[in-house]
């Protein structure tokens, strides 16, 4: 008998091949616009900096009134949630992206809809090139200020740092779709500044930016981590880098995180899809 050799099916292969090197050239593309704004870059990890430090004061300071101990972190804890929360800030972004809304503003999102690559697909593409130059240029330097100034903790467990990574990447993920979510609100209100004050609010405060959200409790901090995606942005990737809980509870802060993933982004293509027969209605 013959020997028989397993292949990818040449439709596959057609469709596959092609559309993953369009995705990653529409990456390295994110990748290549943000690299383009240097003093931007430097001005912002500069300020992320400074407020590391005035917050990572104000968290010690509550430490040392609750006796070295808040909300179960130890002072070692803090000092890490605040550098490397400083450090995710900008590789999570979550304000001051309005593309989406700016070209439904002006029509051009017309000529997005005629390309062959899905709305969805382009901008969360170019959006984790975005991420990707952030996690070089304005993660390091927040997390090495923190480890000169201060004792850091270090991860004990080697399961850690895979699932801060994987973590992360949810994360980007989920504010992505957050942040489509609310721009498209342009298809309908044509001005979303409502909309975008509404989310610059309550991100920070419901993601766990300004304080962790187990200072919170539980009545309120266990249903917003389970009902809303809030907590996905910031809150578990810090706990996961702090290691605050065992690793089974780790594993489940990113399972929830890939469940919130997988529903915004549904969400997105589901909105799109509504707003294209909008269009299509309007005569656009």
């Amino acid at each position: 008998m013959g020997s028989v050799t397993a292949t990818v099916p040449p439709p596959i292969r057609r469709n596959i091949i092609p559309w993953f090197r369009t995705f990653t050239a529409i990456t390295e593309s994110g990748f290549r616009r943000y690299s383009t704004y240097r003093q931007a870059t430097v001005a912002g990890a500069f300020t992320n900096t400074v407020f590391g430090f005035l917050r990572c004061y104000v968290l010690l300071a509550v430490a040392a009134g609750a006796g070295g101990l808040a909300a179960g972190y130890d002072r070692a804890q803090l000092v890490t949630f605040v550098w490397v929360g400083q450090g995710l800030l900008a590789v999570v972004l979550l304000w001051g992206w309005t593309d989406l809304a700016d070209r439904i503003r002006t029509g051009d999102v017309v000529s997005d809809l005629l390309r062959p690559v899905h709305p969805v697909v382009s901008y969360l593409a170019a959006d984790l090139g975005r991420a990707g130059y952030a996690l070089l240029t304005r993660f390091v330097p927040p997390v090495l200020t923190g480890l000169v100034f201060f004792d850091l903790r270090l991860p004990t467990r080697w399961s850690t740092v895979p699932l801060f990574a994987v973590s992360v990447v949810l994360a980007v993920l989920i504010c992505f779709g957050c942040r489509y979510l609310v721009n498209a609100t342009a298809y309908w209100l044509q001005d979303v500044r409502g909309p975008m004050i509404l989310w610059t609010l309550g991100s920070g405060v419901l993601a766990g930016l300004y304080f962790p959200l187990r200072f919170l409790p539980d009545w309120i901090a266990v249903p917003l981590w389970l009902l809303t995606p809030f907590p996905s942005l910031l809150q578990t990737p810090l706990d996961v880098a702090v290691e605050r809980t065992g690793p089974a509870v780790q594993s489940g802060m990113v399972a929830v995180q890939l469940f919130w993933a997988g529903l915004v982004l549904l969400a997105c293509r589901t909105v799109q899809r509504r707003a294209e027969r909008r269009l299509v209605v309007q005569g656009g």
